[in-house]
This record gives C-alpha cells, sequence and structure tokens, in this order.
C-alpha cells in the first residue's frame, strides 16, 4: 500500500486520531517528543509481546484474580504464596500446585504491601487506606493499626520482630511487633518530600534503607542518623540489599542502581529492559535478581546484579508488571501484573518448552 503523504485515521482505544504528515512532525523537536510520548503511551506494555527470543513458561497462571496486581509474599517455609491487588483483596495460594486456599477483603483501597511473619502463621497488610492490618491465615484480622498517611511500601525485618512502613506524604515509619497480636510505634522520621516508593533492610545491622518520587535514597539507622546516598538519573522504584550487606541495589527506567555504601558512590547498569524495572528480588544466595518491568515493557528476568546481563527469561504478561517476589528457598518465583494475573514457576520443575 502507497504510503501517502498524509496517515489516515487509525482507530486505537476507540478514538479517532489523525496523524500529521511525517515531515511536519519532525520540523520541531519539541513536537516529536510530543508525538513520540503519545506513541510510547498508546503502546502500553505491549513493547515485548513480539519478542523472538524464548521465555520459561510458568506452571501456574491464574488470570483474573484482581483488578491489577500490586503486591506479593511467600511465607518463609514456601508452602505458600499471598498476593494483593488494586481491588484490596488478600489471596492465599498453596504451592507447589497454586490452589486457592483463602482469599478476603482486605483493604479499601490497594493492597501496597503484605510480608509473612512468626514462622508464617500471621500475615501482615498495608494499604492505601492508611491501615496496617495482621491476619491469621483464615483472614480473621488480629489487630489493625490506622497511619496518617496512605501506604505506600512495606519491609519486615523479622528475625528482628520489626516492620517498615513508606506513606505517600514521605514519612517512613518503625514498628516493633508486640505480643504477635500488635504493632507499637517506635520512630518516625519524614524522609522524602514525595511518595516513599522503596523500602529494605539491612541485613546485619538496624539500618533501613528508602527511596522516594523525590529522586532521593536514604539509609536510617534505627536510633542513629540519617545518610543520603548520590540520587540516581531517574528515582528507584524498589531497593534490596546485597547478603553481605555492603551494596544497596535499585531500579529505574531501562537500569540497575547499585550504591556501594562505604564509598557511598552509585554505579549504573544497563539492562534489556525497555521500560521502568518496577520491581526487583534478590536471590537468597546474591546470584540473581528477579526483575519486572512496566511502560512499553512487560518482561521478567534473572538478571546478573553485578552487569545487569540477562540470566534467564520468563514469560512476559500482557499489561505492565506490577511485582515480582522469590521463595526464601529460591524455589518459586511469582509475579503479578496490570493484566489482573497471578502468576508462579516452580524453579525445580520447569514446565513444557520454552515459548516465544
Amino acid at each position: 500500500m502507497a504510503m501517502s503523504a498524509r496517515l489516515s485515521p487509525w482507530m486505537i482505544l476507540g478514538w479517532r486520531i489523525r496523524l500529521p504528515a511525517f515531515d511536519s512532525v519532525w520540523s520541531s523537536p519539541v513536537r516529536a517528543i510530543h508525538y513520540l510520548v503519545l506513541a510510547l503511551a498508546l503502546a502500553g506494555c505491549a513493547g515485548n509481546m513480539f519478542s523472538l527470543k524464548p521465555a520459561i513458561p510458568a506452571n501456574v497462571m491464574h488470570e483474573g484474580v484482581h483488578s491489577g496486581g500490586s503486591a506479593l509474599a511467600f511465607n518463609p517455609a514456601g508452602t505458600l504464596l499471598a498476593s494483593g491487588g488494586w481491588e484490596g483483596r488478600v489471596y492465599l495460594w498453596s504451592l507447589p500446585g497454586g490452589k486457592r486456599q483463602a482469599v478476603w477483603q482486605a483493604h479499601d483501597g490497594s493492597v501496597n504491601g503484605l510480608a509473612f511473619i512468626e514462622d508464617g502463621g500471621v500475615l501482615i497488610s498495608a494499604g492505601y487506606d492508611r491501615r496496617i492490618v495482621l491476619w491469621d491465615l483464615r483472614g480473621d484480622g488480629r489487630a489493625s493499626v490506622r497511619t496518617e498517611s496512605p501506604v505506600t511500601s512495606l519491609a519486615v525485618a523479622a528475625g528482628r520482630g520489626l516492620l517498615a512502613s513508606g506513606h505517600d506524604d514521605g514519612r517512613v515509619i518503625v514498628w516493633r511487633l508486640q505480643d504477635k497480636r500488635r504493632l507499637e510505634r517506635v520512630g518516625q522520621k519524614r524522609l522524602h518530600t514525595r511518595r516513599v516508593r522503596g523500602l529494605a533492610w539491612h541485613p546485619g545491622k538496624p539500618a533501613l534503607a528508602s527511596s522516594g518520587r523525590d529522586g532521593r535514597v536514604m539509609q536510617w539507622t534505627i536510633g542513629g542518623g540519617v545518610v543520603e546516598f548520590p540520587p540516581p538519573s531517574t528515582y528507584s522504584r524498589s531497593l534490596v540489599y546485597t547478603p553481605n550487606g555492603r551494596t544497596l541495589i535499585g531500579s529505574g527506567w531501562f537500569r540497575l542502581f547499585r550504591w556501594d555504601l562505604e564509598a557511598r558512590r552509585l554505579h549504573e547498569i544497563p539492562t534489556e529492559h525497555n521500560g521502568i524495572i518496577n520491581s526487583i528480588a534478590l536471590g537468597s544466595e546474591g546470584r540473581h535478581l528477579a526483575s519486572i518491568s512496566r511502560q512499553t515493557d512487560s518482561a521478567v528476568y534473572f538478571l546478573d546484579p553485578s552487569t545487569g546481563e540477562v540470566i534467564e527469561r520468563f514469560q512476559p504478561h500482557e499489561l505492565c508488571g506490577g511485582f515480582v517476589a522469590l521463595s526464601g528457598d529460591g524455589r518459586y518465583l511469582a509475579t503479578t501484573s496490570d493484566d489482573a494475573s497471578v502468576r508462579i514457576w516452580d524453579l525445580e520443575r520447569p514446565r513444557g518448552k520454552r515459548t516465544r
């Protein structure tokens, strides 16, 4: 079909859009950027749906679980997976089969954090409705606290009985679990001027790393001071410490961020992700980093945490990636996404042939 000077109207997402002539688009750099942003927005997360690179299919795929998936957590024994979504529900899935064990309405807004504590007998959920709740595995609430600002992230130091919550107003709050039934607030700081996105506990000392939409990355030693690290090129969506506690790893547009904590030096590492790396999880020995991305990309990878190279590729989602989690024993990988699905890989028993 011959290409005319002016493209015919397209029907995209139910809208009739008439694109201007090619030469007029690129005659102005500003106009070109505007149309590029529009194209990326319309593309959504379909960027790697047409990849010819083989990927490992999921063992379990639950479709239409959440209105959009936003949180995941494995219990310490690796026998349960909890998932949460935009609609506020929490599901429990038994492993290895992925059968649904329980479901309940946990929050009035999105679930923005999940964690198992007390040998896996208690599940903590945090939501945009400003509530942090302790649940038994039947969905009965044991205790609840209401915070001053919506909860946007959650991190647990299970061995120390400590919990940290990040908030929409930039505040970070530290809680102590008392008598397995209630949370006591033991400290708080407004570390950011905008929403807290990433939270991670140091593996060897009572220190907490946080990242915010203001681009700042901080480390707060509980009972001590706060250290600010060099800011990355784009704000970090997720944070993890390496097992030796010497390095902090974050994620943003296309790349990983690595902070040498002793030298306070930042190194940015490119990856094959074609969008925002929205969530990362580090394997127990620190040899691979699970990652999932969004905004023109929905890829799921194992990355080398030092070089950013792809170690393994997994079946991508149909829409933007939401969250990724690894079980403590390294056997299971789980992901959730804007496509409302929850997917589970049994890495000891991969299913079938790789998909394209």
